[in-house]
């Protein structure tokens, strides 16, 4: 990764939040940060509405989530573009707009963070807290084929795919990690080479 990047802070590494975000302040990369969900998305699974609504709550737990890492430095935005210095998505009002995906728990904001990448033409980075993902319970560092997996949305991997989207999952959890791979040294991660 040397060109601008789109990074998505999982909802599952809030304890860890303010070194991640630290780590991506400190690269000099342009990054545009989208949250995920987290605690926030699980009261809406919680209440159970129906899809609609459960999905735009869904986006508005990202913008709770998105304030969250704001509060480690990260200034704001709900513009999707290329920021000068790393900021934050505040995705509510651009996703609400566009509209572009369906409405239901096989979207989350992994394939949400995809499509923010394939609006910018720029390769995503998932922060998890696993190292790799996996097929039929084996890590796979590479991936150049739509398989299924436990690790991310219903939807991601295919749709990776289907718009040519180069995407890696990262550890959030491993110190240094986040920094070698915005300064492009070579990581423990899952690739998806959806381009030959």
């Amino acid at each position: 990764m040397n060109r601008p990047a789109v990074v998505k802070i999982g909802g599952s590494l809030t304890d860890c939040a303010g070194a991640i975000v630290g780590e991506i302040l400190a690269s000099g990369r342009q990054v545009l940060v989208v949250p995920g969900g987290g605690v926030f998305a699980d009261g809406v699974r919680n209440l159970d509405p129906q899809p609609t609504a459960a999905h735009w709550m869904a986006v508005c737990a990202m913008e709770a989530y998105g304030w969250y890492l704001s509060s480690f430095g990260l200034p704001t935005t709900a513009e999707i573009a290329v920021p000068e210095k790393p900021a934050v998505l505040l995705p509510y009002a651009p996703f609400r707009a566009a509209d572009p995906l369906p409405h239901s728990w096989d979207v989350t904001s992994d394939t949400i963070a995809a499509w923010v990448a394939g609006r910018l033409n720029a390769p995503l980075a998932l922060v998890k807290s696993i190292d790799m993902l996996t097929r039929d319970g084996a890590e796979i560092p590479d991936a150049d084929e739509p398989f299924s997996c436990e690790e991310v949305d219903p939807c991601l991997i295919t749709y990776l795919f289907d718009r040519g989207i180069e995407a890696c999952t990262v550890n959030g959890r491993r110190p240094g990690r986040i920094s070698a791979l915005l300064a492009g040294e070579e990581v423990p991660c899952t690739r998806i080479r959806t381009r030959p």
